[in-house]
């Protein structure tokens, strides 16, 4: 009796401090992430007179950052009380909008990506299909897929009781069941995306690499850090999952199993510092703009998004013939050397 009371003092001081860790991690997202999204939400809508391709783009993402960050006060209310107090129907739409931002977040990335690579592979075909028609259905098309992708939120997500009050929590009524959600959720939410944009900035590197483009170091360096941050605040999360979903998978899943609750413990970790991939962009947009956060001021954002915007001309065919070729290799004007360093965007 007495080593199942000191266990139990032991875990619950464990996960007071999981607790404590993870409030400190939503915190920082909250209070640096849903500033800087709102000031380039506001910066992309006021400051630019018109708005190009990758404006849209980068307009996007920034909303699925901030109604992911939207969501933060109630999860720091949780931790706080050590208890869900909201009811199920908020724990489905809480998660649910979590779910939907991840999704649309690595979309947004993936489609940046190929977009930036079919740039330099195939300039000419790029600008007949960078419009603001295509870029729309695109971003509808991205939307759409994130709210399908996002369901089993819905399906698996409720209130559950346990030992201090309650718990916003999955329930499966199998173990294959929980093995298919995490396992689909790491394949559709990085595995899959995450390797479309390696494969797309390698093959801008070597493509630019080839044509000795005078800029291609420090696009290289941006680019290196853009897959370094995805990688870094996803990765752990979802290796996580896919050791739950093989564990589940073998049958050695059980909720009181020592390691399972140490993947438990660390998959509520890696949840809150997944949360600061979404504050994370307009930091790489201010190193991305540093000249231009000096002249412009304020409006670095728009300065810097204008220079990417090539289609904005694209009416005139010899406007997009002339872009096209600034877009190439050669001493590139400032704002198009500027262009390839944004941030998870060095789009043209």
């Amino acid at each position: 009796m007495a080593m199942n009371i000191t266990s139990s003092a032991s875990s619950s001081s464990v996960d007071s401090t999981i607790a404590k860790l993870s409030m400190v991690l939503l915190s920082v997202a909250l209070a640096v992430g849903l500033p800087g999204n709102s000031f380039v939400v506001w910066s992309i809508l006021v400051r630019m007179r018109k708005r190009s391709v990758t404006a849209l783009l980068v307009l996007n993402l920034a909303l699925a950052d901030m109604a992911v960050l939207l969501t933060a006060p109630f999860f720091l209310d949780s931790l706080a009380r050590r208890t869900w107090i909201f009811g199920s129907a908020a724990c489905r739409l809480f998660f649910y909008v979590c779910g939907v931002s991840m999704y649309a977040s690595v979309l947004l990335i993936m489609a940046m990506s190929l977009d930036r690579s079919l740039a330099v592979a195939r300039p000419f075909v790029s600008q007949k299909l960078r419009t603001k028609t295509i870029a729309c259905r695109l971003l509808a098309g991205i939307w759409v897929v994130s709210f399908l992708l996002a369901t089993p939120v819905l399906v698996y997500r409720t209130v559950s009781p346990y030992a201090y009050g309650k718990l916003c929590y999955p329930v499966y009524p199998s173990e294959r069941h929980r093995a298919f959600n995490l396992l689909f959720e790491a394949l559709t939410g990085f595995l899959l995306p995450f390797l479309v944009i390696v494969a797309s900035y390698a093959d801008i590197g070597r493509r630019l690499q080839a044509r000795r483009f005078r800029r291609s170091r420090r696009t290289g360096r941006l680019v290196a850090l853009i897959i370094l941050a995805f990688a870094a605040f996803w990765l752990p999360y979802h290796v996580v999952s896919l050791v739950q979903a093989g564990r589940a998978l073998a049958g050695v899943a059980a909720e009181s199993e020592p390691v399972e609750r140490l993947l438990r413990r660390a998959r509520g970790v890696l949840i809150a510092l997944a949360f600061l991939s979404s504050s994370v962009n307009p930091m790489l947009y201010a190193c991305a703009g540093g000249g231009l956060l000096r002249s412009a001021g304020v409006g670095f954002v728009a300065k810097l998004l204008e220079g990417t915007g090539s289609e904005a001309s694209s009416t005139r065919r010899g406007d997009t013939l002339g872009q096209t070729v600034r877009g190439a290799p050669g001493p590139p004007e400032p704002a198009s050397a500027e262009a390839l360093t944004v941030s998870t965007s060095p789009l043209e």
